[in-house]
C-alpha cells in the first residue's frame, strides 16, 4: 500500500507569537545581563574612553589572557554635578554576561586610571575591586573560546553616593547598592577574538 503523503501544518499564529517573543527576550538579554546597575533608572550619558583602544576596536593582546593581563587605561569624564564617586563594570554580553572587572568607590576628581593598576595593585586612592566571574577579585582579561568575536563593554556609572561595601563584592551586591544613585553612564567597548575569529 503506497504511503500517503503527510500535508505539512502552517505554524500558528500562537506559536509564532511565542517564537518572536523568545527572541527579543534572548537579545534584550544579551545587551544587558543580569544585575546592571542601571536596570530600570533614568540617567544622563558620560563619556568613558581609552587610551589603550578605541571604542568597537580590537582591544590589544597584552589586555587579555594571551598577554600580560593587564587592566587597560581608562579615562574618566569630568564628574557630572552631585558625583561622590564612580563605578566601573566590564562584561561580557556574548557570555551571559561574564564580569571580568568590578572597580568601586572611584573618587569622583579621578580623570585617568592608567594601564596596569588592577595587575599591580596600584588603584585610585579608596577605590576597591569586586569579585569577577572566576571568582576572583580584580581584573581578568578576554579569553574568549575561538572562532567567534566577543564584545568586552566597559560601563562607568557616576553615583551620588560612595558603597559602603568592603573590598571583594560582586556585581548583584554592587548594583544592589547603586539602585537609586546613578545620575550617568557612559559605555565602552572593544572587540576580541582568538584563533583567527
Amino acid at each position: 500500500m503506497p504511503l500517503l503523503p503527510i500535508p505539512l501544518q502552517k505554524p500558528s499564529a500562537l506559536l509564532i507569537l511565542v517564537a518572536t517573543l523568545s527572541l527579543g527576550t534572548i537579545c534584550a538579554c544579551k545587551r544587558r545581563a543580569d544585575g546592571d546597575p542601571a536596570e530600570e533608572q533614568a540617567r544622563s550619558s558620560i563619556a568613558l574612553t581609552s587610551a589603550s583602544f578605541a571604542n568597537g576596536s580590537r582591544i590589544p593582546q597584552k589586555y587579555t589572557c594571551d598577554g600580560a593581563g593587564l587592566s587597560p587605561d581608562i579615562q574618566l569624564p569630568t564628574a557630572p554635578s552631585g558625583t561622590k564617586s564612580f563605578l566601573l563594570v566590564m562584561d561580557d554580553p556574548d557570555a551571559s554576561g561574564f564580569v571580568h572587572w568590578l572597580l568601586y568607590n572611584i573618587p569622583a576628581d579621578t580623570h585617568d586610571i592608567p594601564e596596569g593598576p588592577s595587575s599591580r595593585g596600584v588603584l585610585p586612592t579608596g577605590s576597591a575591586e569586586g569579585e569577577n566571574s572566576l571568582g576572583r577579585t580584580g581584573y581578568f582579561g578576554p579569553c574568549p573560546p575561538p572562532p567567534g568575536t566577543h564584545h568586552y563593554v566597559f560601563r562607568l556609572y557616576a553615583l551620588d553616593t560612595t558603597v559602603n561595601l568592603p573590598a571583594g563584592q560582586r556585581k548583584k551586591d554592587l548594583a544592589a547598592a547603586a539602585k537609586g544613585h546613578i545620575l550617568a553612564e557612559g559605555t565602552l567597548t572593544g572587540l576580541y577574538s582568538r584563533g583567527g575569529g
